[in-house]
């Protein structure tokens, strides 16, 4: 029996071990969805209610699977929808397939109804981009997609015209040169060592230094125990930038946990005072974090050789996987004596958290958004996926959720976007039906693709939401304030019921106000069998502190307060509060 394009397009998915698709169905990709009916007990189309949904679970697959995420939408709009989350892809480094219609192959440039050009269109997200020409095409375009998508860590699409979807095999005009079965769906992963004379230049560097500063990222992932073996050799402490959270647990003695404004104060000024910085899987983005070029002798280990020296002038870049670079390293190693530099940086870790304790336990009210992530923290089961979204909720997660082994833990990194994080979580259920899965998520990301609450009901899915809604959206409001020295504009949200919203989609709804009630609330709604929304109403006034204040913030945030800031009062007396708290 002759099969379709869109027959061969799925089987071929299949071939490669793909299990699940997310999308959104249209007339422009109705021949696949068709190949897609026809194959339910093979591969699971999960429908969200907006594309870009799609894409964002697809990299929440990707990132919490290390496995290829499948994404799917029809022509024109719906394609168009998928691109946010594909640029998240591209620039948190994950794989992601991305299918799409196209209008009719002999009517594209003729003005035809969602006649838009996407293999043109997704040139700069993609790292393999290409248009299916008809059955033939089909499994050498795919395994060409898919083995560069895992590759090169990337986006790959593929778009095809409704019409070859439905030219079936009967019509194949396969040219002489395509060999019928000569491509194979098989992907070799490369994880090279560097040479022995690279790895012995970083160990004299290394071994020399007297206050060794090791800054673990995303690629570090999976390397927790050789992380943790090189801190005990170097006595160096272990800082992670938001995406590396996971690399080794909170409470390890050897990290002072994340860098950055939403970092802690003993990273910043481990990276100040360090004379010899190892970056481990990272590009972490803002440089002024890094140590003065110059200051600190520099090493660096990532996968992806053309990202040695792109933030730090190291001396030595050392390309392969971190664990296995890693491993060949600790043998070569010396142990330091001194541990005055770790030491150091373990006090101030003590004395950090028992700020942040401070603040997770306050009883003021209006509440503190610390205290919702306080005490989730110590809520989490030990096999919880949590997914963050941007902006000062991103603080919260990253100071309060200490993530401990066996947990999963990201957010749009370098693309900063909002949404992702319930969509992440959606992909993350999919992919870990029996572990806990909660996105944590302010209430102005949530309202952009909240629908997908619906995904969730529908596939039973036990996602569960805590909502932080303090009815504005917070980090514009501080950026603008601390950043640029103006009033808050435009940054105010119109209030939602999150509970209301919740059971009117057939979901469980809870709402915290008090902090007293905050643990209470949170037990009743990760016990609850089945999807959930916790929205905790908290103060809009409490700003995200950055571990240090630098001169320039302080007279931004005054001379904003000067213009006529709203709230200017409460503001000023909440932010001097929590400033002579840190400083005390």
């Amino acid at each position: 029996m002759a099969k379709t394009t869109a027959d061969l397009l799925v089987e071929r998915l299949i071939d490669w071990g793909v299990d699940t698709i997310f999308g959104l169905p249209g007339d422009g990709v109705n021949g696949i969805f068709e190949a897609l009916r026809t194959r339910q007990d093979e591969i699971r189309f999960i429908q969200v209610r907006h594309e870009e949904a799609a894409a964002f679970a697809a990299v929440g697959y990707a990132k919490y699977t290390g496995r290829l995420g499948v994404c799917l939408a029809t022509s024109g709009p719906g394609g168009i929808h998928l691109l946010n989350g594909l640029y998240d892809a591209k620039l948190d480094g994950q794989p992601v397939l991305a299918i799409t219609g196209h209008t009719f192959h002999d009517l594209i440039g003729t003005h035809f109804q969602q006649d838009v050009d996407l293999d043109k269109l997704f040139m700069d997200v993609s790292v393999y981009n290409e248009r299916l020409t008809g059955p033939a095409h089909v499994n050498n375009a795919v395994d060409q997609a898919i083995r560069t998508a895992l590759a090169r860590r990337g986006v790959s699409h593929l778009t095809i015209p409704k019409d070859t979807q439905e030219l079936t095999t009967s019509d194949e005009q396969r040219s002489k040169k395509n060999v019928a079965g000569h491509s194979g769906d098989i992907f070799a992963c490369s994880y090279p060592l560097p040479p022995r004379e690279d790895l012995e230049r970083a160990v004299e560097i290394l071994n020399a230094g007297g206050k060794v500063a090791i800054l673990a990222g995303q690629g570090a992932l999976g390397a927790s125990q050789e992380l943790e073996q090189l801190a005990e050799m170097l006595s160096g402490p272990i800082i992670k930038p938001l995406l590396g959270k996971a690399a080794v647990p909170d409470h390890s003695p050897y990290t002072t946990g994340g860098i950055g404004l939403l970092g802690t104060k003993p990273s910043q000024e481990a990276l100040e005072e360090c004379d010899t910085l190892l970056i481990v899987g990272s590009s972490f983005p803002y440089e002024e974090y890094y140590p003065e070029p110059g200051k600190a002798r520099g090493v660096q280990i990532d996968i992806d050789p053309a990202r040695i020296g792109l933030r730090y002038p190291v001396e030595v870049g050392l390309a392969g996987d971190s664990r296995g670079v890693l491993r060949a390293l600790l043998p070569l190693l010396e142990r330091k004596d001194d541990r005055s530099f770790l030491e150091q940086a373990q006090q101030g870790m003590k004395e950090w958290r028992e700020l942040l304790e401070e603040r997770g336990t306050s009883g003021d009210m209006p509440m503190k958004p610390q205290v919702v992530t306080y005490e989730l923290d110590r809520l989490l089961r030990d096999d919880a996926v949590i997914s963050s979204d941007s902006g000062t909720i991103a603080t919260w997660a990253a100071r309060y959720i200490n993530i401990r082994e066996g947990q999963m833990f990201s957010l749009s990194g370098t693309l900063a976007t909002m949404a992702n994080g319930f969509p992440y979580s959606i992909g993350a259920q999919i992919a870990h039906p029996d572990r806990q899965v909660v996105a944590i998520v302010g209430d102005g990301a949530f309202t952009m693709l909240m629908g997908e609450l619906a995904t969730c009901v529908k596939y039973k899915l036990p996602v569960k939401v805590i909502v932080f809604k303090n009815n504005t959206l917070g980090m514009i409001k501080w950026e603008q304030m601390v950043m640029e020295g103006t009033p808050e504009f435009g940054v105010e949200l119109e209030p939602i019921d999150f509970a209301k919203f919740a059971e009117a989609f057939g979901a469980a709804g809870f709402t915290i106000e008090d902090p007293k009630d905050a643990r209470s609330v949170l037990e009743r709604a990760l016990a609850h069998d089945g999807p959930a929304i916790v929205q905790a109403v908290v103060d809009p006034n409490e700003p995200p502190l950055p571990p240090k204040i630098s001169r320039d913030q302080a007279m931004h945030f005054a001379e904003a307060l000067a213009k006529g800031q709203p709230d200017r009062i409460k503001i000023a007396l909440t932010a001097t509060k929590d400033l002579v708290r840190q400083v005390i």
